[in-house]
């Protein structure tokens, strides 16, 4: 089975990748479950955040070698890319602009689209011995998944086009150095601290989890006018919200609030 959901208490999901999607991630055979279960995820108001992990030495590699050779031999790569990119895309959308926290606990290496992946996550985490690697160049592409927009607004522009051009993986002491982590954390624990942080995130109401990503991601687009206008609507919605009064009731009364979200 190339991909497992297990749900926790407190809102959390695991959804773990076997070694296969892990390795070869983005074939149909592996990534149409994946989005199939983070999409499942995303719309069950019951789940607040998610932990997405792989298995073996992998997070995500991305494609398979020899599926793009035959895809060449055959005259249908430009078919096999728009394929997977029309998939892949309206996912990574779909996690940006969705209130569910999603944390990636990268368990080894990562590239490629599976970068795209990891970038588009609310928090990342990573074994010491992960590597990050562009891996486009030295296949004559250009970067997709996301990351051309996903890592310069972690780690900078100029520093993600060295990513790019210079062609050398990142190690996590170097990810986490430059912003393109969050965390380095030993494998006995990565699981443990993964399901942590999401558990501390996914506490927030459903407005607020959902209208900071969105206007974090509003930010690098827009001008400081239009931000402004974005953040007074999405204050305006919210505070019509059951849980604006819960978190009222709940700073008054001196206790930490209980969200429940159900008027969202």
């Amino acid at each position: 089975m190339p991909v497992s959901t297990d749900m926790l208490d407190g809102g959390v999901a695991v959804v773990t990748m076997s070694p296969a999607a892990s390795t070869n991630t983005f074939s149909p055979r592996n990534f149409i479950p994946l989005i199939s279960s983070i999409d499942n995820l995303l719309s069950d108001q019951s789940c607040s955040s998610v932990v997405l992990t792989g298995s073996g030495r992998f997070f995500s590699v991305g494609g398979n070698i020899d599926e793009f050779s035959t895809g060449i031999e055959e005259g249908r790569i430009g078919q096999m890319v728009q394929e997977m990119t029309d998939k892949l895309h309206p996912l990574l959308l779909r996690i940006r602009a969705s209130d569910t926290v999603l944390v990636c606990a990268m368990n080894g290496s990562v590239a490629g689209g599976g970068l795209g992946l990891a970038l588009s996550a609310d928090y990342r985490l990573c074994v010491p011995e992960a590597k990050l690697a562009p891996a486009f160049f030295s296949l004559g592409l250009s970067p997709d998944g996301g990351t051309t927009w996903l890592l310069p607004s972690l780690v900078g522009n100029q520093e993600a086009k060295r990513f790019f051009f210079e062609g050398e993986p990142w190690s996590a002491e170097e990810a986490l150095e430059k912003g393109a982590i969050d965390e380095v954390t030993e494998s006995s624990v990565l699981m443990d601290r993964a399901v942590q942080v999401a558990r501390e995130w996914g506490r927030w109401s459903v407005n607020s989890r959902r209208s900071t990503k969105q206007l974090l991601d509003a930010a690098t687009s827009t001008f400081f006018e239009t931000q402004l206008q974005f953040e007074q609507s999405l204050m305006i919605a919210a505070s019509q919200t059951s849980d604006f009064a819960e978190g009222v009731r709940a700073f008054k009364e001196k206790r930490e609030p209980n969200f429940g979200g159900e008027d969202e």
